[in-house]
């Protein structure tokens, strides 16, 4: 039986139109409108929603957020949807009721009543920056303009979880060399403060001359044990400074030059950045984002200001017509096999493909990197951990060695 749809959808152009079709299912619906080159956003059954009825909100939030990992899952899912035939809106309605945090549902709801109201899908999302980033928006925008929307946000899908894998990679890294420092430090100083001081009587009463290492484990644990208070203060007091002086522009561009340059850390977070800068060019580039706006977006996402500047210089070189390559070649944080595939990406036309390839080499690089600094790292703090507690009871048992030499002497 023939039954009467409204539908709204996007041309070629990206224009909304509407209109009305008979058919017997909403799938010849979908059908006609593909063989009219018209994106599907809204399929309405005459008289109501067909398929898309939002079920009662039962999440509640009045900002716009999204869990660790459920924006990359959200993206995955959409781009099945889409590439499967289901009309956009309709999409964005099951995932608003499938979210897992209030917030986010919150975020997708806003986006579908937008979309309702005629804005594009890129346009809806980019008032929620904390959700939606800059590169996802861009990507978004391209996917419409080129009406392959299903197809790029499987690519920014691929893009979320690879990002997603090395922050994980950086985060194990990390976690154990902190871990195991607070435990130095905490065991260090309960010894300092809590047992060293109580042994000053018992020296006292040996009548021998301490040795320079006692008397000095001594005099530092009696300071720290009568102006922990001052050592607090200090320590907050660099902790804000340097967090001030980290957001100036010139402190900020140290900082990050700084972390480039760390004994042991900073060729991995080195790597860790050109991946990022890589993948997100790369990505931008395919995704037929234009080679200015990418680069935009790659210095604004690089998260590293050094990074940032030279590509900045490089955007103003491409602007004036010249080559992406120079001066990126020029800085000390691209290496020479980067900028070479770079520069034969441009001149092959090939440079997304390029990219890739450098975002995948310094993925293996960190992964690999991250596994050799796990175990180098693991005997470094056993070391650290020996000779820290190993000299306080060294100095604590030297006078006692020392007593007992002066006794068997005499």
């Amino acid at each position: 039986m023939a039954t009467t749809f409204k539908y709204q959808a996007k041309d070629t152009a990206g224009k909304t139109v509407s209109g009305t079709i008979t058919a017997e299912s909403q799938a010849h619906v979908m059908e006609d409108l593909k063989r009219r080159k018209l994106m599907p956003i809204e399929v309405k059954k005459s008289g109501g929603l067909f398929g898309g009825l939002r079920g009662g909100r039962k999440k509640v939030a009045t900002k716009a957020s999204a869990k660790k990992g459920e924006l990359e899952v959200f993206t995955r899912q959409l781009a099945t949807m889409l590439s499967s035939g289901i009309p956009m809106l309709e999409a964005l309605e099951i995932l608003a009721d499938q979210a897992e945090s209030a917030g986010f549902s919150y975020c997708l709801n806003k986006v579908v009543d937008d979309i309702r109201g005629g804005a594009d899908l890129s346009r809806a999302m980019e008032p929620h920056k904390r959700v939606f980033s800059n590169i996802y928006v861009s990507m978004v925008r391209a996917g419409e303009v080129s009406g392959q929307i299903d197809v790029i946000l499987s690519r920014l899908a691929d893009y979320l979880e690879a990002a997603a894998h090395l922050r994980q990679e950086i985060k194990s890294a990390m976690t154990y060399p902190v871990i195991s420092l607070f435990l130095v430090f905490g065991i260090a100083g309960f010894l300092m403060i809590g047992i060293v001081p109580s042994f000053k009587p018992v020296f006292e009463s040996l009548e021998v001359k301490l040795p320079g290492l006692t008397v000095m484990i001594m005099d530092l644990a009696f300071f720290l044990r009568d102006s922990w208070w001052m050592l607090a203060i200090a320590g907050i007091g660099v902790f804000f400074g340097v967090g001030f002086w980290k957001r100036t522009p010139g402190g900020a561009y140290l900082w990050d030059a700084m972390i480039l340059k760390m004994p042991v850390f900073g060729q991995l977070f080195r790597k860790v950045a050109l991946s990022r800068f890589a993948r997100t060019f790369s990505t931008l580039v395919k995704s037929g984002v234009p080679i200015l706006a990418a680069m935009e977006i790659v210095s604004a996402t690089s998260g590293n200001r050094v990074i940032s500047q030279t590509v900045d210089r490089a955007r103003e070189s491409v602007k004036q017509g010249e080559s992406l390559s120079d001066p990126l070649s020029q800085s000390t944080v691209f290496p020479p096999m980067v900028t070479k595939m770079i520069g034969i990406g441009e001149r092959s036309g090939a440079l997304d493909s390029l990219l890739e390839k450098i975002a995948e080499f310094y993925d293996q690089q960190v992964e690999s990197e991250v596994k050799g600094l796990t175990s180098m790292i693991e005997p470094i703090m056993i070391g650290v951990m020996g000779f820290v507690v190993g000299g306080i009871v060294l100095a604590v048992f030297l006078p006692i060695f020392k007593l007992q030499e002066k006794l068997a002497g005499g």
